[in-house]
């Protein structure tokens, strides 16, 4: 008889674990409600059976948390009546589940013992159609098949080329292998004819973090006889010393800062960030404090994550320059909510009062970092060079025009130059950079803004060629290009605005924070922040924020509508988590120097943190939204909203937009 209690867990589990995330297989769901997984795990190890966590089990395999295990087998789309092999039987937790979904199940197990074990527990749960051979992985059960559907575990190193071949013409193999320790990629064969197969990619599924299948009583007698705390202990004792050391409030407006602008400085440099691109209360508390700064320690300008292009329009509107503004013809294209929200235009106007009061060359500026905005960034230097030099505006029509056949769909310059009937425009748009530079003692001494204005966008067009030839190679290589970009756009202002300038920045966590401090710095990718430090040393002054649950401004795809999402609680492990188990609704934590506390030790270990761009998959959030940070080495301040609510968006038309260049789009 099942047990009340586990019953009641495997119905939390399937709830707030794996439909939540968006598999809304029904059969999976039901199948993940009727199998007690708590029999399939060592005793020692069933009072972690339902929780969020892998459990690595007596034999040193894997068995990765529900959610991973539900959307492989959706993958398999599955409606009854199959022929099924399975590959890694380990403890049958997986075989158990496929015999709920598929009229048989074969499994092979490389492990002898363990697939002898496996053939006694299905036997003593009845489970007659799951037939169990100890065999090499990549050798599956060939007479056997054909297969409707084969299924690779977690963890079982097998040939793809091997098994697709015991597949019957429409069937599908999925595999789940490891491509780095802690995230499997999850691919898709189908075999469409006797001798065709297709291949996709599905997702990148990151395991939650590990338990070892030792009891509860047993780590807390192992930790007093290391003289420490079980992990319970050791995570409640941080979360409540992360609630002493934290400035804490109730509600944002109420947040003091003087604290927070002591520790600032005289930094040239705060980065603020994000951990979403449509968070309301990231927007507003980044928005209290860049007021403050500029009102309070006279801070020159303020550089965000947007297109020079757009954000050139607002510092026209706010610096109340002598072209017509119109505020909100900037940020058109997809994601136009990430700045076209009513948080960003309150700061615009309240910019605009501001420097009303200023004289002219004295008001606070506002410009754009990123790369994106190829084609505006063209039409923005001809229009200055017809103005200033026609000869030289006709040279750059004709270089320009190589990337014609392009604008609508940038993307596709980078698929077109890697075939061998198109040649790159590399040669053109840096030729036309030179000329700029060349002709800086010409134009710049007496058009200053205007001359910065061309020279950026030429600068861009240079390097946003770059970013989308390199896209295909790989996202480090264009992920250190984009952020390069920004950070010697930012020298650049720094540079023309004079030697005591002084920069706000806006972007999201993952561009503000230290690189160096989180698993970015394995991959080869650097960021904003890590550039920053590596220059400006103490004088850059990194804040990052975060938030448990509530709701945020996202699309599932890009180029897609913009929705009010429910942001799923925080992951156990996480920093969130921490921060959430506080108590506290909110509050700023000094991480430059922490309070000598011991308490807080666990802070500086290397834990999972959440980003969200412009676009929140639920489905995969593990993989597609965790990365692992020390926080006290990536910001020197963190900010923490238990609850939050979503960015309100401005009526826009929204363009078609740019394709995703980076896995959570940021």
């Amino acid at each position: 008889m099942d047990h009340p209690d586990y019953a009641r867990r495997r119905q939390t589990m399937v709830r707030e674990q794996v439909a939540s995330r968006g598999v809304d297989d029904e059969r999976v769901l039901a199948a993940l409600q009727q199998v007690p997984r708590e029999r399939f795990v060592p005793e020692a190890a069933r009072d972690a059976a339902y929780e969020e966590v892998s459990l690595r089990l007596e034999d040193g395999r894997l068995l990765a948390q529900a959610h991973v295990q539900a959307v492989a087998l959706a993958a398999l789309d599955l409606r009854g009546g199959e022929n099924v092999l399975e590959i890694g039987t380990g403890c049958g937790y997986g075989s158990a589940l496929l015999a709920r979904l598929a009229a048989e199940v074969r499994t092979v197990e490389p492990d002898a013992r363990l697939a002898e074990q496996a053939a006694a527990r299905f036997a003593l749960q009845g489970l007659r159609q799951v037939h169990v051979r100890h065999g090499e992985a990549s050798a599956g059960w060939e007479e056997q098949g054909p297969y409707d559907a084969i299924l690779v575990q977690p963890g079982i190193e097998a040939s793809a080329q091997a098994l697709r071949e015991q597949l019957r013409v429409g069937g599908r193999l999925v595999m789940a292998q490891a491509g780095s320790p802690k995230v499997l990629e999850l691919v898709r064969i189908r075999r469409v004819s006797e001798l065709r197969f297709e291949s996709e990619d599905l997702a990148d599924l990151r395991l939650a973090p590990e338990v070892p299948a030792v009891p509860k009583r047993d780590r807390a007698a192992s930790a007093m006889r290391r003289g420490g705390d079980s992990g319970e202990d050791a995570q409640a004792r941080l979360a409540a010393a992360v609630g002493r050391a934290g400035e804490a409030f109730e509600q944002l407006e109420d947040a003091d800062l003087e604290p927070l602008l002591r520790r600032v400085g005289r930094a040239r440099v705060v980065l603020i960030g994000e951990a979403t691109h449509g968070t309301s209360e990231f927007y507003r508390m980044r928005q209290r404090i860049t007021r403050a700064l500029i009102e309070k320690r006279g801070f020159d300008f303020v550089a965000v994550e947007g297109d020079w292009p757009d954000c050139a329009r607002i510092d026209q509107y706010v610096r109340h320059a002598e072209e017509p503004a119109s505020r909100w013809k900037a940020f058109a294209r997809f994601p136009a909510w990430m700045w076209r929200n009513r948080e960003v235009a309150g700061f615009v106007d309240w910019l605009r009062e501001f420097n009303a009061l200023q004289q002219p060359g004295l008001r606070t500026a506002f410009y754009g970092l990123d790369l994106y905005s190829l084609y505006g960034s063209i039409e923005r230097v001809l229009e200055y060079l017809e103005r200033v030099d026609p000869p030289t505006a006709r040279l750059a029509r004709q270089r320009y025009g190589c990337l014609s056949p392009w604008e609508d769909d940038p993307a596709g310059y980078a698929r077109d130059t890697l075939t061998a009937g198109y040649r790159s425009c590399e040669a053109e748009v840096v030729a036309m950079l030179r000329e700029l530079l060349h002709a800086r003692s010409s134009y710049g001494g007496y058009d200053g803004e205007r001359f910065l204005d061309a020279l950026q966008n030429a600068r861009l067009v240079a390097n946003a060629e770059r970013y989308y030839r390199t896209m295909y190679y790989g996202s480090r290589e264009s992920w250190n290009l984009r952020d390069g970009h920004m950070f010697e756009t930012l020298r650049t202002l720094l540079d023309f605005r004079g030697p005591q300038s002084r920069a706000v920045v806006w972007a999201h966590n993952s561009h503000v924070g230290d690189s160096a401090a989180t698993e970015m710095a394995l991959r080869g990718e650097f960021n904003l922040g890590r550039l920053c430090r590596k220059a400006f040393g103490a004088q850059a002054y990194a804040i990052g924020f975060g938030t448990h649950a509530g709701q945020v401004a996202a699309a599932d795809s890009w180029g897609g509508d913009m929705q009010v999402m429910e942001l799923r609680p925080s992951a156990a492990g996480s920093h969130e988590r921490v921060f959430h188990d506080s108590g506290v609704p909110g509050l700023l934590l000094p991480l430059r120097a922490l309070p000598a506390d011991p308490d807080l030790a666990g802070l500086r270990e290397s834990r999972l943190q959440r980003a969200v761009g412009v676009l929140y998959r639920p489905r995969t959030e593990m993989a597609s939204h965790y990365f692992e940070s020390v926080l006290p080495q990536q910001y020197d301040e963190y900010i923490w909203f238990d609850r939050s609510h979503a960015v309100t968006a401005l009526d826009s038309l929204s363009l078609e937009g740019l394709p995703e260049t980076y896995p959570f789009g940021v």
